[in-house]
């Protein structure tokens, strides 16, 4: 198979390539200097080889400085999606998002096993970076990938699949080991979803309810503000799942409702019960549209399950710094994984996800205080989003020994890179 993303495309002329200035959502500054859009994976590799210093950008949906470098490396030509013959697997340009898998999977009666609240991410950057949607037994978007196909920093292309010793490492990489070019993806039989919101959950019953909450639908989330309001519980279940039992406190919401209370939920997928795609239904935004509320900066924590109720109460203690900081918070459940820097290696984790307002300053006081407050918990942060510390990740030195043999010279190493995973 040779997606046609990786071939010349005769008779179109050459433009600038004008080099990415910000993050998605305009919280972030990149200092690129220049910028390159390669078409085929031949000149990929000439790319990586002619620059010391080189990142590749995806959509930017990252909150912090791990996309950041010299020189950007923009896949947006490497969109191709192509099931294989025996319908268990997709291959995915290293440039496609969520969206475009989603609509190239339809035809074939294929879907995945799972997304993140929006589809409008790059599938390799939300890999690297171990994003996830919810489930007690969804592992994160990176556990769906069963080969990679890899240019490393000296230019040579690698294809690492599922079992092979490498490929743990690599899954998740935070793009300090080359340039993903293309990936294999699980895929199973397109089947309908259903979504429903759940009003009126005292904030206070949380930490004692999350385990029976999260076991009410196959992907679960729990929206709140720490201000002491009532939380909702978004349920999504797939068509021939069970109808959640009826709740005596919980009552189904009779209209529909944006993640962030007081916005229109116009973007959001349908939360009625009707039956429809999955695509339009396990993400909490819908394709097309600008997803979330787009003028925000994001952290989100990991704890190991045996702690949610003790972070969920550590959280209320802080919860009025909370939420003079924050527009929203999602509570999800992940999965264990063996992939050596997810933040689900080895454990099966509690999701916190916080959702801040555009005032920078306000975000980084409320995460550290968030730091501060789950420490004890050993809480791991999402790679791509705002946080001051992570714990020492437990397979941190077999990552430095294959970074350093994929990509020995560190042309995808930037300042996050080597404070964050090769500074001790």
């Amino acid at each position: 198979m040779t997606p046609s993303a990786r071939r010349p495309r005769p008779g179109t002329p050459a433009k600038p390539v004008h080099a990415p200035r910000g993050n998605w959502s305009g919280t972030v500054e990149y200092g690129f200097r220049d910028a390159s859009r390669p078409t085929t994976t031949d000149e990929v590799r000439r790319v990586v080889t002619a620059h010391d210093h080189l990142r590749v950008v995806g959509t930017g949906h990252t909150f912090n400085a791990v996309t950041d470098g010299d020189h950007a490396l923009l896949m947006d030509r490497f969109t191709d999606v192509e099931p294989t013959p025996d319908g268990t697997s997709v291959w995915v340009g290293g440039g496609a998002t969520y969206a475009d898998v989603a609509l190239a999977l339809r035809p074939h009666g294929l879907a995945l096993r799972n997304l993140a609240s929006l589809p409008h991410i790059s599938v390799a950057g939300a890999v690297a970076t171990a994003t996830h949607g919810s489930g007690l037994t969804a592992g994160n978007l990176a556990t769906h990938v069963r080969s990679l196909e890899l240019v490393t920093g000296t230019g040579e292309l690698l294809t690492l699949h599922r079992g092979e010793p490498d490929h743990a490492g690599a899954v998740v990489s935070l793009g300090s080991l080359g340039v993903v070019t293309r990936l294999e993806l699980d895929v199973e039989q397109d089947r309908p979803w259903r979504q429903v919101v759940l009003e009126g959950l005292p904030e206070p019953e949380i930490s004692s309810r999350l385990e029976a909450l999260h076991s009410l639908a196959r992907s679960v989330s729990i929206f709140l503000r720490w201000d002491g309001e009532p939380a909702r519980v978004w349920l999504k279940r797939r068509e021939g799942d069970p109808s959640p039992p009826p709740s005596a406190d919980l009552l189904q919401a009779a209209e529909e409702h944006h993640p962030i209370a007081g916005l229109d939920p116009v973007h959001c997928t349908p939360q009625l019960d009707e039956p429809g795609w999955w695509a339009d239904r396990v993400p909490h935004f819908l394709m097309g549209f600008m997803p979330s509320n787009g003028d925000e900066s994001q952290s989100e924590y990991h704890v190991a399950r045996e702690h949610g109720p003790a972070a969920v109460e550590a959280l209320r203690g802080i919860g009025a710094e909370i939420a003079a900081a924050a527009q929203t918070t999602e509570i999800r459940a992940v999965a264990a994984d063996d992939l050596w820097l997810s933040p689900q290696h080895g454990q099966g984790t509690w999701s916190f996800h916080f959702t801040w307002s555009s005032r920078p300053a306000a975000a980084e006081r409320a995460a550290a205080a968030i730091e501060e407050a789950l420490a004890p918990l050993g809480a791991r942060p999402h790679w791509g989003k705002v946080f001051h510390h992570a714990p020492r990740p437990e397979r941190l030195d077999d990552f430095r020994v294959l970074r350093e043999r994929l990509d020995p010279d560190e042309r995808f190493v930037n300042d996050w890179v080597r404070r964050v995973l090769l500074t001790d």
